[in-house]
């Protein structure tokens, strides 16, 4: 059986340590899906296209990753495309909080898919779609937060 994993988010955008988490998880599944969230609630930066092309460019030399676009419930997801785990980056003791009680609640909602946590390398953990979009908003140079294909 092949271990798929779910990595959503809305990689608003896509971040140095978003890449950092899915380098190093890559490794423990056979296929790793970046899930591009379409979420209602927020207003986006940059589009959906734009999110995962650059996903895709970034990942674009490894056959284990695949990039595709979702809405609704992650579970529901996960089921569609047969993934048993999902994966989710930590950051500081917050996002761990925050992530666990998601964590639960999908839990109870499908029993059989299991999160994964990983924290992310000292060296990303500072970095945040939201900062980053701080910057980008207020005229700043990003650059060294986000991967070289991403274009502000």
């Amino acid at each position: 059986m092949e271990r798929i994993c779910l990595f959503p988010g809305t990689f608003d955008p896509i971040t140095l340590g978003h890449v950092d988490i899915i380098e190093r998880a890559v490794s423990l599944f056979d296929k790793l899906v970046i899930g591009v969230g379409i979420n209602s609630s927020k207003q986006p930066m940059f589009t959906l296209e734009q999110r995962t092309t650059w996903i895709r460019e970034i990942f674009k030399n490894d056959p284990r990753v695949e990039v595709t676009d979702y809405e609704g419930l992650t579970v529901d997801f996960c089921r569609k495309v047969n993934a048993k785990y999902i994966l989710r980056g930590i950051r500081y003791v917050s996002d761990f909080e925050y992530e666990k009680a998601i964590a639960d609640m999908n839990r109870m909602l499908v029993p059989d898919i299991e999160t994964i946590f990983l924290t992310c390398a000292p060296l990303y953990s500072t970095i945040s779609s939201t900062l980053v979009r701080d910057v980008i908003r207020n005229g700043g140079n990003a650059g060294m937060f986000v991967p070289g294909v991403v274009k502000y």
